[in-house]
């Protein structure tokens, strides 16, 4: 092989219009179909097949060589088996983080490298510049769309192998363009749900690795309301599924998930939105990723604790192996087992795993 770029096309319009953009510019370009899961395929249904035909559509479209690769075992041992052991432990995991970190930047960069090309490509809305020598992960022009809340766990090894196409693109431009050349997944849906795994029933699917682990629902009181089938499939802020809607006594609002009780087993939860436990100012994480290898100079920071959360101002504060956050603002419904993600500016340093929220409500000067 000689091409300059491998670029991972996953059947979708980003990764599409990405590939076009690279050979649009002249860069000798070959693509990657990944296929990372099979525990529940069966003959009459492949989750990945419909994707790979699209795939295979648009490199004929744009006289590109497809290449197919499997990273299965790789997705089980290094993001499956980590995420199934997160919700076990009763926290929150985001297996697309785990997933670009272990298979996009690291199984599909190895393959590209044993190929000989010299970079990745992938569609993510993200940006890279150099300072000096040094790569930066930067945010995108759509800062809706904007995803590098979920490749802040990269280093600069990987950073620095990557390319962006779609670095200065809005998603709507995105699928204007697709049109305009005749790609036919110009408006294929969005991709949802786990990575590589897509769209199911949550809980239902979890219920096929964990087994449940039935558990009181009890309100602030400790008025019983109903049962859960297990912690695992419970998380902080959760308002539906969880069967107790039209208790006696209650008013008809919607019902919120404030504490899981991993000893005991119980979910506690509460019909008051702005109830303290789902407000919190402080949160406890575990020593952070920093995408430069250093922490910043910098404590005064901003934070999201989910995708396409707005920016918030926030202080970071080391005390010995303890790590805080504070907010000035409070942040509703931080669960254990998310992702802290921290920027200057318009880069992206890194970011760490909510260990628990905390009841101080002081913001640091």
């Amino acid at each position: 092989m000689t091409a300059q770029v491998l670029i991972g096309l996953s059947g979708g319009v980003d990764s599409a219009v990405a590939a076009w953009k690279l050979r649009e510019s002249g860069i000798d370009v070959e693509a990657v179909f990944m296929k990372n899961w099979e525990e529940d395929d069966t003959e009459e249904y492949c989750a990945a097949a419909a994707d790979l035909a699209d795939a295979q559509v648009i490199c004929d479209l744009l006289d590109l060589r497809l290449h197919t690769i499997n990273f299965s075992s790789e997705y089980w041992d290094r993001v499956f088996q980590v995420f199934l052991a997160e919700y076990s432990a009763g926290r929150t995991p985001n297996p697309d983080i785990l997933c670009n970190r272990e298979i996009k930047f690291r199984a599909f960069l190895d393959y590209a490298q044993t190929l000989g090309a010299e970079r990745i490509a992938t569609g993510h809305y993200a940006g890279i510049r150099f300072r000096g020598l040094a790569p930066e992960l930067i945010q995108s022009e759509d800062r809706d769309k904007d995803q590098t809340y979920f490749l802040h766990r990269l280093d600069q090894q990987q950073i620095e192998a990557a390319r962006f196409p779609l670095q200065g693109m809005t998603k709507q431009e995105t699928r204007e363009q697709a049109r305009r050349i005749g790609l036919p997944v110009h408006d294929k849906k969005d991709s949802t749900g786990i990575c590589f795994i897509g769209e199911r029933r949550f809980q239902d699917f979890l219920a096929n690795y964990i087994p449940a682990q039935p558990g009181p629902i009890v309100d602030s009181s400790g008025r019983k309301l109903g049962e859960h089938q297990g912690l695992a499939f419970q998380t902080i802020g959760q308002r539906t599924g969880l069967g107790i809607g039209g208790v006696s006594g209650s008013n008809e609002g919607p019902w919120y998930v404030v504490d899981k009780d991993m000893e005991s087993g119980q979910v506690t939860v509460t019909q008051d939105r702005d109830h303290p436990a789902l407000n919190v100012r402080v949160l406890e994480i575990e020593p952070p990723h920093w995408i430069a290898g250093l922490p910043p100079e910098e404590r005064a920071l901003k934070a999201r604790i989910r995708h396409r959360q707005p920016l918030q101002d926030c202080r970071l504060e080391q005390d010995g192996d303890i790590y805080r956050v504070s907010f000035a603002a409070p942040q509703w419904a931080p669960a254990p087992g998310q992702s802290v993600v921290f920027y200057l500016g318009e880069v992206c340093l890194g970011g760490g795993i909510i260990l628990k929220a905390l009841r101080e409500s002081a913001y640091p000067s």
